[in-house]
């Protein structure tokens, strides 16, 4: 079964920071062009199947929300003020870097452009987090993790059963690992704020496009690598491995 858990849609961050996974116009090309939206819409034929927008959006949304999971892994590895905390932050990094060479290998035998920063909105979310201290820091980061993951799953779930290209039926799978064992860490945490990670649920709209859409790289740009830790305490089977 895909998803296994009863999940949070949005989490609501004061500041008015909403967490948004819509629909993403991200051309293979560099740059960013505002098209109709066509999710279902074939844009090039692989050998591993048709690949439409839909399915070129969740590689690079995919992309980003490592891009800025990765840093929060980071931060609270290093300013968590439990184990709890602490070991949430390492299952972060190990996932995401995990995830993020499955997410560029995929990308380049398909021809797909990905960002090398998160969305803007993406990027409130680390300067949120980056700004809060002691037990809010954990809080915080317990509540936001958990509330993203589920609009996540929800992505997870309709490009799993839409896609016609094996490449992305496979990025799914490991991502939809990676996304139960982020979710069921941060749980672990004990500091989970369900009311706020569940109130926003209903409607996760209401931010413009240029918000929620990583920017293309600068052309020439070294691509981003999120490496994973080179001695990880955190068993691989916990992140999507077999």
């Amino acid at each position: 079964m895909l998803v296994s858990r009863k999940i949070a849609g949005t989490f609501f961050l004061g500041g008015g920071i909403a967490f948004t996974l819509g629909s993403l116009v991200y051309p293979s090309m560099l740059g960013v062009q505002k098209v109709s939206s066509a999710p279902d819409r074939i844009i090039a034929r692989p050998a591993t199947g048709p690949l439409t927008e839909a399915d070129r959006d969740f590689v690079v949304e995919m992309r980003a929300a490592g891009l800025w999971e990765y840093p929060v892994g980071q931060m609270a590895v290093q300013k968590g003020t439990t184990k709890a905390v602490r070991v949430a932050g390492e299952h972060l990094i190990a996932g995401h870097g995990a995830l993020d060479a499955v997410c560029r290998g995929v990308a380049g035998e398909l021809g797909i452009t990905l960002p090398n920063q998160p969305s803007p909105q993406q990027q409130g979310f680390v300067a949120q987090l980056g700004a809060a201290t002691g037990k809010q820091f954990d809080t915080d980061m317990a509540t936001l993790v958990r509330a993203t993951q589920g609009q996540i799953l929800s992505t997870i779930a309709s490009v799993r059963t839409t896609t016609k290209n094996s490449l992305i039926r496979a990025l799914a799978d490991k991502t939809n690992d990676t996304v139960m064992d982020h979710i069921a860490i941060v749980e672990k945490t004990g500091l989970v704020d369900f009311d706020k990670a569940l109130s926003r649920s209903a409607d996760p709209s209401g931010l413009p496009a240029q918000d929620t859409t990583p920017p293309p790289p600068v052309a020439g740009q070294t691509q981003v690598v999120l490496p994973p830790p080179a001695k990880s305490t955190v068993p691989s089977g916990a992140v999507g491995g077999k």
